[in-house]
């Protein structure tokens, strides 16, 4: 097998560019994105997002034909890691989670009117959404217990059921609500997708949940993570997004680049990070040496360069085999830097919080806020133990398929 993950010279042009733009326009916003309410982010980033778009860089995610560029994973996962450095850079380049799970979405399996009415505003930051299928009172590692259900009721659906940390919710337009349609279907068949307006008569917004990485109910021009109450809400025909039972279908199609995308993005924050502990160890004098000259310190800076190059090329290979050969044959690599790359970046974090001593766990240099985002990875899109799981039956599958392919051949 043969790995190429080299870029041409114009691409290459479009990274460098990215990468100073993000730290120039960017990073210097970090100080006062917390204090804006979602007007006052949106009219911050308005001038920025212009010119991403003249760069040919706006929702690069998408098809052509949608506004994107139809890049591969490789060169999306190499952008990635520059927006990852910047907790507000992707809403620059219009990429956003969970706006961009959700653009895939309705891309993929929207019909043309569903495109004209969400899509297209949701592209061009006139809408915000969320994605609405975690449960309270079901584990969310398995989607197949999903008790929210939706009936229907001659054309109309109805929808009852709790969620939350349905991120965006509280301030988004419409929401991507995932419900059981027949709980008597084979357990990846029982949900289906539906798209419900955010003034729809039954839908309540209980409470943003605060979270260690969201200490507040509104966050810095996000909504939090809503605890959203469906009480026999209504929605239309034209509300259901694919066929009825493809629900779980539509939600693999929107994950398996997402983790590529979540692994790059924490890559960039653990490139920042091993920056500030280097800056901090080069500058900080403790019972009369830097913090530099410390042989801790140097193992630590050591260990770190290891640890996220390691991760970029762990990641880089799972984008390289979607392009080259599909999502579902590198459905292990994926699994893979689902666990690798979060607790890369949380041990990365960790020992420059060390490096920068009570500072660290100040909100001053960035570090405490960015090691609460790279903890709550650890489950989204899946924890580590489903991830681990999953590569560990596959494993065992290839191994009993050599041992037994070596067997036949003995017997020949």
């Amino acid at each position: 097998m043969s790995w190429d993950f080299s870029t041409d010279p114009d691409f290459q042009e479009q990274l460098d560019w990215m990468n100073e733009f993000v730290q120039r326009e960017i990073w210097p916003l970090e100080t006062i994105w917390r204090e804006l309410d979602d007007d006052g982010l949106r009219e911050a980033m308005a001038p920025l997002q212009e010119q991403v778009r003249a760069r040919n860089l706006w929702a690069a995610h998408l098809p052509p034909e949608l506004g994107g560029q139809g890049m591969g994973q490789v060169r999306l996962g190499l952008m990635h890691e520059i927006l990852g450095t910047s907790p507000i850079a992707p809403l620059a380049f219009g990429n956003a989670a969970p706006d961009s799970g959700n653009s895939e979405i309705l891309a993929l399996a929207g019909t043309p009117e569903q495109k004209e009415r969400w899509l297209h505003p949701l592209l061009a930051g006139d809408l915000r959404s969320a994605f609405s299928m975690t449960e309270p009172n079901t584990a969310g590692s398995d989607p197949t217990q999903l008790s929210t259900r939706a009936v229907r009721d001659g054309e109309e659906w109805v929808i009852d059921g709790l969620k939350w940390f349905s991120s965006n919710g509280s301030i988004a337009d419409f929401l991507i609500v995932m419900a059981v349609t027949d709980p008597d279907a084979r357990p990846y068949q029982r949900a289906s997708m539906f798209i419900v307006p955010r003034e729809t008569p039954g839908l309540e917004i209980l409470r943003d949940v605060p979270t260690m990485e969201h200490p507040g109910e509104h966050f810095g021009g996000y909504g939090g993570h809503a605890e959203i109450r469906y009480d026999s809400v209504r929605v239309g025909p034209d509300a259901l997004l694919g066929s009825v039972g493809e629900g779980f279908v539509i939600a693999q199609h929107r994950l398996g680049p997402g983790r590529i995308h979540h692994c790059m993005r924490l890559i960039g924050m653990a490139e920042r990070a091993l920056e500030k502990m280097c800056k901090r160890a080069l500058g900080r004098v403790a019972f009369g040496k830097r913090i530099a000259d410390r042989t801790v310190t140097l193992e630590r800076i050591a260990d770190a360069r290891i640890l996220i190059d390691q991760a970029r090329l762990l990641t880089l290979d799972a984008a390289w085999r979607m392009d080259t050969v599909g999502n579902k044959s590198a459905a292990k690599q994926i699994a893979m830097i689902k666990v690798a790359a979060p607790n890369m970046a949380l041990q990365v974090l960790d020992w420059a919080i060390q490096a920068h001593g009570a500072g660290g766990v100040s909100d001053d240099f960035g570090l405490a806020y960015t090691w609460a985002h790279a903890r709550t990875l650890r489950l989204a899109d899946g924890p580590d133990e489903v991830h681990r799981n999953q590569i560990a039956k596959m494993e065992l599958g290839e191994q009993t398929s050599v041992v037994e392919a070596l067997a036949k051949a003995r017997q020949r």
